[in-house]
């Protein structure tokens, strides 16, 4: 297959991880509204984040179920793009539910339609994740699903802004929001969905499967990278999206500065900016791109993604001179890429460790530092699943899928570890010191690059050579 014809076929992929970011930060400005709509408590308006996280594992375990009970690898025998496919449709029908649900003024009903696009969004990921990994050498696995990453990110930037205009006609607060505006809104998700899922059934994307028979037995779970992985991408999880749930609370204490809600957005869209600075930065190396080159937009791509974040918030009225200095805490994370070497083990070590780090000042300071330092576990975070993933499933060969379905049900973590660290804050009476928690995530992260590095050498499988420049 040329190298032309591969990075087509990657570019009809990352599709769908561009709506993925777009459509799920929908849930941003959803919250606000079923909240005032239904007159929820702020607990009752945040199940529907914890419906889309639940769903991940509750499809993926589901999905595993039914091919043990079956004997059949349900994805290895329809492949990866059908599975993506099928995936959006059931995406779809969740958006068509959502539209009777809202008609009949039923939030529970609207949970359980929410549920059911996030059960879609499980397949797809699935799918997705170890497709772009196949489409290509394994070893530069990591970079492909770093660009996906980046451009999942910027769906996830550019969503709240849209879906805002569209749902409120503007971003003003008091914008009052009409029950046929939301229908109207998933009446274009489902046509977008199918549209989409058609789409992919009718791509030039190679079908990618395995075809022999897989053993009774415990399949993908005798491979120990993918074990250990499991509790990585959990962890992983958990730690990025408590550092973020948790620092609203963070930032009212007076040693923080003593914001209030309507003060603390444009660190919180610098927190998953931050997320986006790193996945454009580690997607460089999927082009086929000089040494020199590489190095020089190592360096600018960062900082051409930090303006994008300045420019996105200044367009909303927001001053953002109290971030500028954030600069130098993107220095650092520029150097983790130089340390790394485009080696996933290797690169998965330094941002752990720096992770360590950052939180370790977070707790030791306050004010300005420790904001921006617990704020910096984006920029760590960024690259992690990409290189969680790939070590995880390097060596699995027919249980490629089967581990992909695993790996995804573990985003649970991002629905338990938040909770967890909220009811040690209550437990100490103190915020600031349940972040305490963070640092022990990190470091188990540190420990399963080091542990996957010595399982694969075992294994016959050396994942610390440079990837090459070609793909």
């Amino acid at each position: 297959m040329s190298t032309s014809s591969t990075r087509s076929q990657f570019g009809t992929l990352i599709t769908v991880f561009f709506f993925w970011g777009f459509l799920a930060a929908s849930n941003g400005v959803f919250i606000p509204f079923c909240k005032e709509h239904f007159s929820l408590t702020q607990f009752q308006s945040q199940l529907i984040d914890l419906a889309f996280y639940l769903a991940y594992f509750v499809g993926s375990l589901a999905l595993y179920l039914i091919e043990r009970l079956m004997k059949v690898d349900f994805l290895n025998k329809i492949g990866y793009k059908l599975g993506i496919a099928y995936g959006l449709f059931v995406s779809a029908a969740g958006a068509i539910a959502m539209i009777g649900a809202v008609n009949i003024g039923n939030y529970w009903l609207i949970l359980g339609a929410l549920f059911l696009i996030a059960i879609g969004f499980s397949l797809q990921q699935t799918c997705a994740q170890p497709f772009a990994i196949a489409l290509g050498d394994p070893k530069t696995g990591a970079h492909r699903l770093n660009l996906a990453g980046g451009i999942n990110s910027f769906g996830t930037t550019i969503g709240p802004l849209i879906v805002s205009y569209f749902l409120f006609g503007g971003l003003a607060a008091n914008a009052s929001v009409e029950i046929s505006s939301v229908n109207q809104m998933y009446m274009m998700l489902a046509a977008l969905f199918i549209g989409v899922g058609i789409f992919f059934i009718f791509s030039n994307l190679p079908k990618i499967t395995q075809d022999e028979h897989i053993e009774a037995g415990p399949g993908a779970l005798k491979y120990p990278q993918l074990v250990y992985g499991m509790a990585a991408i959990f962890v992983y999880v958990g730690v990025e999206v408590t550092i973020q749930s948790n620092l609203g609370a963070l930032l009212k204490l007076p040693e923080f500065g003593g914001y209030d809600e309507s003060q603390i957005s444009h660190f919180i869209s610098l927190f998953w900016g931050s997320l986006m600075i790193g996945r454009w930065t580690g997607a460089i190396t999927v082009f086929n791109l000089s040494k020199l080159w590489k190095n020089i937009l190592t360096v600018v791509v960062p900082y051409i993604a930090f303006g994008v974040i300045l420019g996105a918030n200044a367009l909303g009225g927001t001053d953002v001179s109290d971030l500028y200095v954030y600069g130098f805490v993107i220095a650092v994370q520029i150097a983790g890429f130089f340390i790394g070497q485009e080696k996933p083990a290797k690169t998965l070590l330094v941002f752990s460790l720096l992770g360590m780090a950052a939180m370790t000042v977070g707790m030791l300071t306050t004010g300005t530092v420790a904001i921006f330092a617990f704020v910096s576990g984006g920029l760590f975070c960024s690259v992690m699943w990409p290189c969680i993933f790939s070590l995880s499933v390097a060596g699995l060969g027919k249980y490629t899928s089967q581990g992909s379905t695993f790996l995804i049900m573990m985003i649970l973590g991002g629905a338990l570890i938040p909770p967890f660290q909220g009811w040690l804050s209550d437990v100490l009476n103190n915020i600031h010191l349940s972040y305490i928690v963070t640092i022990f995530l990190f470091g188990y992260l540190a420990f399963f690059a080091v542990k996957a590095r010595s399982v694969l050498k075992a294994q016959g499988i050396d994942y610390e050579t440079p990837a090459a420049a070609a793909h």
